[in-house]
């Protein structure tokens, strides 16, 4: 999911730049300020430098990051899509290996509303506390993959740590499908669980495109007179399109080659034909759609082409009065999270598990 973000999103997408700056002024003490220049667009030029990663980083990142940056990361180039998914859901299964060495888990496949999921409860039960409640996990891997093992590398920690049921669900992917094809699976599976839960008692959560993908699916359930959920976690990606310092900045900080036209979401083969001014694609072009949204826990990384987007959404979440908590992990980079054994991992885990602990009716 980390790889297939930044090869692909790269490659097709003033705050943070306010801290990458900083950090070569006071870690690189060859380059002086005058060397940088800034153009009256305000474009800043800056000399080739050499950016020591995070002080802040636990070693496990710091071991993590140095071995993904440097070995291949993705598919072949110009591989087929049926290849692609392969490669994406070998890397997954991997993680989730990974995973149920650390957490006991059960899983179980089932339909629910017609829509393909896995369910997975804490191997020792839900706990008293959660009998009535339920998470719906939204998987990463840009709108074309990551169904399945992806889900389940993005459920098992929360269900094992928060002792509660996730479902993560198989929605439909592009390039077979389109835009609203996700959030119509993600509507027909809330609403069966209507039937057995408060909507205050359902939390939902995604990373990545399966960040944007629960925005979306809460705008959805507006537009089908559909109640809000109890509350929901935007992960690396949320309410606005990709855009801002990081989406040219952290391709620089993650080893990759810089780009003056990082591509947007709308470039996917998911969003193909949407108008970029569809709230329903991208809510926070809507106030009056935000302002329904339920308390949204937002997370990202310091290296996260990603993170400039999520700080937007939680500025126009506030604005519209809803309950928000953001968190951001120095040095980390997009869809950390699904590397298990970094702490970073671990204390978001903890964030979120306590979030939906918190927000969640029972």
């Amino acid at each position: 999911m980390v790889h297939e973000s930044m090869r692909l999103l790269y490659s097709l997408g003033q705050r943070f730049l306010d801290i990458v700056l900083g950090s070569l002024c006071l870690c690189l003490s060859t380059v002086s300020a005058a060397t940088a220049a800034v153009d009256p667009s305000g474009a800043v030029s800056l000399p080739a430098v050499s950016i020591p990663y995070s002080g802040f980083a636990s070693n496990e990142a710091h071991k993590q990051f140095v071995e993904s940056m440097n070995q291949p990361s993705g598919p072949p180039p110009g591989a087929s899509l049926e290849v692609t998914r392969r490669f994406y859901d070998a890397f997954n299964s991997n993680l989730v290996g990974r995973m149920r060495k650390l957490y006991s888990v059960s899983v179980k496949s089932d339909t629910i509303g017609g829509v393909v999921t896995d369910v997975v409860t804490p191997q020792t039960g839900v706990s008293r506390e959660n009998q009535t409640r339920v998470l719906i996990n939204l998987h990463g891997g840009a709108f074309m993959w990551g169904a399945r093992s992806g889900g389940l590398a993005e459920s098992i920690p929360i269900a094992a740590l928060g002792k509660i049921k996730v479902i993560t669900v198989d929605y439909r992917e592009a390039p077979e499908y389109h835009f609203p094809a996700a959030s119509d699976d993600v509507t027909a599976v809330y609403s069966a669980l209507l039937k057995t839960y408060r909507p205050r008692e359902i939390g939902i959560y995604g990373c990545s495109a399966g960040g944007i993908l629960t925005a979306e699916s809460v705008a959805a359930f507006q537009a089908k007179g559909l109640p809000t959920p109890g509350a929901i976690g935007t992960f690396c990606g949320s309410v606005v399109d990709v855009k801002g310092d990081s989406s040219f900045i952290a391709p620089l900080l993650a080893g990759q080659a810089y780009t003056d036209k990082p591509l947007s979401a709308f470039d996917l083969p998911y969003f193909e034909g949407v108008d970029s001014t569809d709230p329903l694609a991208f809510p926070g072009l809507s106030e009056r759609i935000l302002a329904r949204f339920p308390p949204t826990l937002l997370i990202t990384g310091s290296r996260d082409f990603a993170m400039s987007s999520v700080i937007r959404s939680q500025e126009l979440l506030t604005k519209a009065h809803v309950t928000t908590e953001l968190h951001i992990y120095d040095g980390m980079w997009h869809a950390f999270l699904i590397y298990p054994e970094l702490p970073e991992s671990i204390a978001a885990y903890a964030v979120i598990v306590n979030f939906f602990e918190q927000h969640l009716d029972r």
